[in-house]
């Protein structure tokens, strides 16, 4: 991960014909004999012991220890997994699992757990257009109006919104109907883009704050419209805001300009229209499934606005989003931004492990897990293990920078019991990777 609860049904092992003792005939038995429980159709030889069976949940366990390591062996020696089984309450896999990795976009785990601990489910996000000057005659207003952002990552056009965010979020149209019923049908001065609730660094680490369109698809910012464009204003997203709500006001018969230029609203502006994100359950969904760097570092300057130190930036988020997890949950990755995109940042198959097992079961773990894509059906893992026992199976956030590929969630096995596990390739091509964590998660839902 919009919400989904998972039913746990625990298998009990009924171990039959262990360690009893029975006389057995040196020849085989007649066809028409029932053989005893724990007893061989074989001969055996005088003196001969017999191997009692071998229980079903030992066989299926070293099987799956066995697909596990030789899906390793083909990942070279940077590479880790910690299988966790949640039902057992024990670790059945740990190979390499405490050595520290770049996380990448793995690290949405702990930005997802942070923002539903801090800010919690049901938070919205507020922008606003305020206005300095009054209403005279004919509906004319005699100021200026301010748009001011609240980082909100779904704020665009509806039919934007509709394509890229699900349906998802406000619009400029709403904002301009809000307007216009206050009877204003033409504004004086100028509408102005306020953006001052966050930094003005358009991008993250890996560009060092700089635009990073490939990886952002726009340019961060407290007030951004349809995924932070900056079509016609170039490093402006703020100023690309501002034109697109006057077209909208326009289209809506109301006259207004918007600047080019941005500007902090005065205290004793008036409001005249708010619209809301949607809650934070669902912004994480849409974060989460497609794994949006751009909604990540929002959210995580937005952490650094309220439980920081006051300043929207990613680096306040971040060092809000380690304090929580580090408080919570009793784990120390090195957190640089929220998304990931930093190879800088560091943690281990274990440590996200331990995450997914604080969580299990809990009101922020089920909306962390309907935060996330299902394996083979959506989002980035629906290529993942296709045709393997994985579909459907398990639901998992992947984690993909050059030549480190990883991925990490939960699984109900085909022998009904609930596992997490954390599975990290650093070395390899990203397409040979992707196939070795295909048959890791395959094997874990075999189990």
């Amino acid at each position: 991960m919009v919400s989904r609860s998972s039913l746990i049904v625990l298998l009990a092992l009924a171990l039959t014909g262990c360690g009893t003792s029975h006389a057995v005939a040196s020849h085989p038995s007649p066809p028409h004999r029932r053989l005893p429980a724990g007893h061989s159709a074989m001969p055996v030889r005088a003196g001969q012991r017999t191997r009692p069976p071998q229980p079903a949940g030992d066989i299926a366990l070293t099987a799956l220890r066995r697909a596990l390591r030789a899906a390793l062996s083909k990942a070279g020696p940077n590479a880790g997994v910690a299988v966790y089984d949640l039902t057992a309450h024990r670790t059945l896999f740990d190979a390499r699992g405490g050595i520290a990795h770049p996380p990448a976009s793995v690290e949405k785990l702990y930005t997802t757990a942070a923002v539903l601990r801090t800010l919690g489910p049901g938070t919205t996000l507020q922008t606003q257009v305020l206005g300095t000057g009054h209403l005279g005659r004919h509906g004319v207003w005699h100021g200026n109006l301010y748009f001011k952002g609240g980082g909100d990552p779904t704020l665009g056009d509806g039919a934007f919104n509709q394509s890229y965010e699900l349906g998802f979020g406000p619009t400029g149209s709403q904002m301009a109907a809000q307007i216009a019923s206050h009877g204003i049908r033409r504004v004086t001065g100028r509408l102005f883009g306020d953006e001052s609730l966050f930094d003005r660094k358009r991008g993250g680490l890996m560009t060092n704050y700089a635009p990073d369109i490939p990886d952002f698809g726009g340019e961060l910012s407290a007030l951004t419209y349809d995924h932070g464009s900056t079509i016609g204003t170039p490093n402006q997203p703020a100023a690309f805001a501002a034109r697109q709500l006057a077209a909208a006001m326009r289209t809506a018969h109301i006259a207004v300009r918007a600047s080019k230029r941005t500007a902090v609203t005065p205290v004793d502006a008036q409001p005249l229209a708010t619209v809301s994100s949607p809650p934070m359950q669902v912004l994480l969904r849409l974060m989460d499934v497609p794994s949006d760097d751009f909604f990540a570092e929002l959210l995580t300057m937005q952490l650094g606005v309220r439980f920081g130190d006051g300043v929207g930036s990613i680096a306040a988020g971040a060092q809000v989003i380690l304090d929580t997890i580090a408080a919570d949950y009793g784990i120390h990755p090195r957190i640089l931004d929220g998304s990931g995109l930093s190879r800088n940042d560091r943690s281990s198959p274990d440590q996200v492990a331990t995450l997914l097992r604080e969580l299990w079961r809990t009101p922020t773990g089920d909306i962390v897990y309907a935060s996330l894509p299902v394996v083979g059906r959506s989002g980035t893992v629906q290529s993942i293990a296709l045709k393997t026992a994985a579909v459907g199976r398990c639901s998992a956030k992947t984690g993909t920078l050059t030549d480190v590929t990883n991925l990490a969630g939960y699984c109900h096995s085909r022998g009904e019991h609930a596992l997490a596990f954390a599975v990290f390739i650093d070395g390899p091509p990203n397409y040979i990777a992707l196939a070795l964590e295909g048959q890791v998660v395959a094997a874990i839902a075999r189990y």
